[in-house]
């Protein structure tokens, strides 16, 4: 019995030992911060800890948002114009399809290379923004339907052709088919996908705009603790000034001075960047959209020859988009917001033109002079359909690359405000940490 109990308490000697270490050491560090010296060494740790803590946080989230400001320039903007172009592309072939049907025969070689171009420009775009889909499964259903129908509506376009070429009438039944096949999933697939890229575009400038709330509190609290930690060797100490605290004092006070200053700053250039940039490139994007499907729908009604009412009734629709002084007017709302509008206000004046251009195609066609509707529609006169649309057409993309060009220079000049504040923050925290230990370091040697 006693050779076995012996070790038994040796035992739970030894275990009550090792499990009363934590008790101990709590015990003893009471007794040490009940003392001067022991509450000057918690609070500088403290202190260092803290100082450390907000540069590290602060550090990470001015990467993170010079990152997403660097996105923005080199990724998002770029792929959501891809999206964008993809639906010009179609749209531009599918009223251009028309107008070479409408020539008649073997279709002009400037409008047989415009429809090709536009085809290659859609295929190379939508490889582009197909790359950027992974993910987000809304826009590969929208890449997908794009990827499969776009070879449907080439060779319906071809038939007609073929047909066309040969004098029979069922060339216009294909063409109309493939029209339709255009309107019905092509279009909307490639407007639904520029949506989306709009979207995450957008989302991506509100998240470089928004301000480091938790940084910043971060910053204002070791800030009140370097001013309580002064106040309080000020009394214990009667000395006026703690230089080490002092000059952390100032390196935070510079940080965030610093910081406030080239946020504001950033978040002002984003903003404009998004306003006279993106969002008038939005309302330019559209106003070119409506002038697209108008375009399609004025070759349209005449190819179906007196039985195009429906597209020409969606004419009518389209044209409050892009004409008149209201808001309604895509133009007007994309020239409040255009820091150069001259080429919105010659927009302005090419839908007016084309305005009465169509007016005049659609009193020869209804008053039974075909041909002449024809030619003024897609004829090369000045005076003509073509021509007004093919300025219209041109002044929309140019307000579209000023605002394309707004949003480079501005969202450029918030990254590079940037350049400078991450390293400079991490330094201004290795300062404060260095300052508080000196100063810490300096009233303890006082009780050796």
């Amino acid at each position: 019995m006693v050779t076995m109990s012996a070790p038994e308490s040796t035992t739970g000697a030894g275990a009550r030992k090792v499990l009363g270490k934590p008790a101990s050491a709590v015990r003893r560090a009471r007794r040490s911060a009940a003392s001067t010296p022991g509450r000057l060494f918690v609070i500088g740790v403290g202190l260092v800890v803290l100082a450390l803590l907000t540069g590290i946080t602060g550090v990470v989230a001015l990467q993170q948002k010079q990152a997403t400001i660097d996105n923005l320039i080199a990724h998002r903007e770029p792929v959501a114009a891809a999206s964008q172009q993809i639906y010009r592309s179609l749209s531009d072939a599918d009223a251009t399809a028309a107008s070479a049907f409408l020539s008649g025969g073997t279709p002009p070689a400037a409008l047989r290379d415009r429809y090709e171009l536009d085809i290659a420009q859609a295929g190379a775009n939508l490889a582009k923004a197909s790359a950027d889909v992974a993910g987000v499964p809304e826009a590969e259903a929208q890449v997908d339907e794009l990827s499969q129908q776009l070879p449907v509506y080439t060779g319906l376009v071809e038939t007609a052709r073929a047909y066309n070429r040969q004098g029979y009438p069922a060339g216009a039944a294909y063409l109309r088919e493939a029209s339709g096949l255009m309107r019905a999933k092509l279009l909307p697939a490639a407007q639904e996908l520029y949506s989306i890229d709009f979207k995450r575009l957008a989302d991506e400038q509100q998240q470089a705009r928004s301000f480091p709330w938790t940084t910043v509190g971060l910053v204002l609290a070791l800030l009140a603790a370097l001013v309580v930690t002064q106040m309080y060797l000020t009394r214990r100490t009667n000395r006026l000034l703690n230089v080490g605290l002092l000059v952390a004092t100032i390196a935070v006070v510079v940080g965030l001075a610093w910081g406030t200053v080239v946020l504001l700053l950033e978040s002002s250039k984003v903003a404009n960047g998004h306003d006279s940039g993106t969002r008038q490139v939005e309302l330019a994007v559209q106003a070119r959209i409506t002038a697209l499907k108008m375009r399609a729908n004025e070759t349209l009604t005449l190819v179906a020859r007196g039985d195009g009412g429906e597209y020409e009734a969606e004419w009518k629709n389209l044209e409050k988009g892009i004409s008149g002084s209201g808001e309604d007017n895509l133009l007007v709302r994309a020239r409040a917001l255009a820091e150069n509008g001259d080429v919105l206000d010659a927009a302005r004046r090419d839908v007016d033109e084309w305005l009465d251009a169509h007016g005049r195609v659609r009193e020869l066609d209804d008053g039974g002079s075909y041909q002449e509707a024809v030619v003024l529609a897609i004829g090369d006169a000045e005076d003509g359909a073509a021509a007004a649309f093919n300025e219209l057409d041109e002044n929309l993309q140019g307000a579209i690359d000023d605002g394309r060009t707004v949003f480079f220079e501005q969202t450029s000049a918030a990254s590079n405000a940037m350049i400078a504040l991450v390293p400079g923050v991490a330094v201004l925290a290795l300062v404060a940490a260095a300052g508080v230990t000196m100063g810490i370091r300096e009233r303890l040697q006082e009780y050796r």
